[in-house]
């Protein structure tokens, strides 16, 4: 444990990599907010210094604050947090890892970084007695992490559901309001500043598959890394599959979901995966829209628990930096750590064919009679069960739409695969998996 900090001799020095968005609030914060976040804290949180890549870009920061030199700074004896607002991997991580070996605590926004270096960050900061933390990393000012990680300690969770990308989300709300096509709203959302010039971390699904890896870890006790989520993105959903939803009373979106899956020999293992859903208009997460965030908690004892709020923006991403400042600022006053990785039940990674999950299949198939049956029985053969079955009659052709019970991932593939290859099926339009219990 650390030993307890003499408020008398200076206050608790912050060195802030990165001056961005949200870099720049935090700045702004810790100086019109001084004498709040003093009486919050326990002692005066002060700025040792600003590193940005270009400091005669940023005129309206002190420049006897600014550096180029984020090694330097990072193992300054002046500075005893670190926070970092740069993004992506290297050379963040070795910025980050010598900080630790140097007793800085961390506070970071980073969710590559920890989606992929977790481990080593909190080896790090074990070894020096140091603290990590990181709300700001997944789902902006919604306090989150921090009930999963402290609140949550005591139960067990099952599952952790949620809208962890404003970009995906705003995007597919567009649609299903207005109609339009996922190329039109792309470049409205870009127009409107929601989406990056480039959008591919957000629409592939790569950043939330990256918060999905940080979601699964805590929640399940397990490190869980982004090459270990299942990733599909929002380019291949069309107008079409909004329009099929609406009818089923359902909507689009993309989701993270992270599991605790029991086999049936008792075996457990986590299931983590990121990818468009169907989900009914009365789950809590279909009146989520533009770009807010929301993720839904499940624990044996808490129940259901809902997490809603601003996922992304300058402000609100501050907000949650700040809270994890003044943490780490409480934890050196009073001389001992917050919490450490909890990676105990090292559960296996369950692969995505042998996940549980239902399909909503939409065909083009002939108007002949036996083409139900045809279909039926390629389900049937793979030991998928048929929930549900709408037709619609158009012209000399038939749409054909089923929605299945639960099967294993790949089952569900290889009865699809199967479909498409039937003479009386013309074209499989669409294949979307479905959360919620109505069909």
């Amino acid at each position: 444990m650390s030993e307890r900090w003499d408020s008398s001799k200076r206050a608790i020095r912050v060195a802030l990599l990165g001056c961005g968005t949200v870099g720049g609030e935090v700045a702004r914060l810790l100086t019109e907010q001084a004498a709040e976040l003093a009486a919050r804290a326990g002692v005066p949180v002060e700025l040792a210094g600003i590193a940005v890549r270009r400091p005669d870009k940023h005129p309206e920061l002190p420049p006897e604050l600014l550096t180029a030199d984020a090694e330097k700074l990072v193992t300054s004896d002046d500075v005893d947090v670190v926070v970092e607002l740069v993004g992506g991997i290297e050379p963040v991580r070795s910025w980050l890892l010598a900080a630790l070996k140097a007793g800085k605590s961390v506070v970071t926004a980073n969710k590559a970084l920890l989606a992929e270096h977790s481990a080593d960050l909190f080896e790090a900061a074990d070894a020096a007695g140091a603290d990590l933390y990181f709300e700001a990393a997944v789902a902006g000012a919604i306090p989150l992490l921090r009930p999963l990680r402290e609140s949550l300690a005591g139960d067990r969770i099952t599952r952790v559901m949620g809208i962890v990308n404003g970009t995906t989300n705003y995007i597919l709300s567009a649609m299903d309001s207005t109609g339009a096509g996922y190329a039109e709203t792309l470049d409205e959302a870009s127009w409107l500043g929601y989406a990056e010039a480039d959008p591919t971390a957000d629409v592939d699904g790569y950043d939330a598959a990256s918060k999905a890896a940080i979601l699964a870890s805590l929640a399940f006790h397990t490190r869980v890394t982004a090459a270990d989520v299942h990733r599909e993105g929002i380019a291949d959903v069309t107008a079409a599959d909004l329009g099929a939803a609406r009818l089923l009373g359902r909507t689009v979106k993309l989701l993270a979901i992270c599991e605790r899956v029991t086999d049936d020999d008792g075996v457990e293992s986590v299931s983590a995966r990121v990818h468009p859903v169907m989900i009914p208009r009365s789950h809590q997460l279909a009146g989520v829209g533009g770009a807010f965030n929301a993720v839904y908690v499940e624990a044996d004892a808490a129940g259901e628990l809902m997490f809603y709020g601003q996922g992304a923006g300058g402000a609100p991403t501050a907000s949650a930096v700040l809270g994890d400042l003044v943490a780490v600022a409480r934890n050196r006053v009073a001389g001992g750590r917050g919490p450490r990785e909890s990676a105990h039940a090292a559960l296996p990674v369950r692969p995505m064919g042998q996940t549980p999950t239902r399909y909503h299949v939409s065909l083009s198939v002939a108007d002949r009679a036996g083409v139900l049956a045809q279909v039926a029985q390629a389900f049937a053969a793979h030991g998928v069960s048929i929930a549900a079955v709408r037709q619609l009659h158009v012209a000399d052709r038939a749409s054909l739409v089923v929605v299945t019970h639960q099967a294993p991932d790949a089952a569900l593939q290889s009865t699809v695969d199967e479909i498409a290859k039937l003479d009386v099926v013309h074209e499989v339009v669409s294949v979307m998996r479905v959360e919620g219990e109505d069909a």
